[in-house]
């Protein structure tokens, strides 16, 4: 007896997770399928990020992170963030990311480590994703988590993961790690935000495609 009251207990939490997967399923269709979808860009996470070069730790946590943000949100024609996802808007909001940036570890920001720069998993990403502060946020919203920045020689690159979330619950709805080169350019903001730059051009260039053709036909 208490078997078969404990299987008819789990019928109404397994439901609720088979509705919920066939809704996050939905709205990511949604997203790939329909321009019209609502999407909110909410900037880079450098909370976890590590320097795989020199720099002064506190004036990268306290001033070039956000600095970072805000060139992208103010140059919109050259981060096309609407265009790379074929959206007719794209709201923004960067400001729980630039708050939790500001709290990053100072004394964990720069590394010798190269594994550093491939040491994220989906989990890691779920994590974070779960740190955020969203009050009262809706809809999707997109997120480039900063794994790593190294400059090795003349080459410099970034390992990035575009995130996928559903605000209201903070589920991560798609992760994919991509490594985007610097162009370069004068100081830390504009070298370290040309990754950012590239990244955004490979989404347009080939990546949307891809994905579009993977969730927008989804079921």
């Amino acid at each position: 007896m208490k078997s078969k009251n404990k299987l008819q207990s789990l019928i109404p939490v397994l439901f609720f997770c088979c509705v919920s997967s066939v809704s996050f399923s939905q709205i990511l269709k949604d997203v790939f399928s329909d321009s019209e979808t609502p999407l909110t860009y909410l900037g880079v996470d450098f909370s976890k990020a590590k320097l795989l070069s020199g720099g002064n730790p506190d004036e990268i946590r306290n001033k070039l992170y956000t600095a970072i943000n805000y060139v992208v949100v103010n140059e919109p024609k050259k981060y096309d963030i609407k265009g790379a996802f074929h959206k007719s808007v794209v709201n923004t909001d960067i400001g729980p990311v630039n708050a939790r940036n500001e709290k990053a570890n100072i004394n964990e920001i720069l590394s010798t480590n190269s594994t550093d720069f491939n040491r994220f998993k989906e989990n890691d990403i779920t994590t974070i994703v779960k740190g955020l502060n969203l009050p009262g946020k809706q809809g999707v919203g997109l997120l480039f988590v900063m794994e790593a920045m190294r400059k090795v020689d003349k080459n410099a690159d970034a390992s990035i993961w575009v995130t996928f979330i559903d605000m209201k619950s903070k589920k991560v709805l798609m992760t994919e790690r991509m490594v985007s080169k610097t162009s370069g350019g004068i100081g830390f903001r504009n070298y370290w935000a040309s990754t950012i730059d590239n990244l955004i051009q490979s989404i347009k260039k080939n990546k949307y495609q891809e994905w579009q053709s993977k969730f927008s036909s989804a079921k």
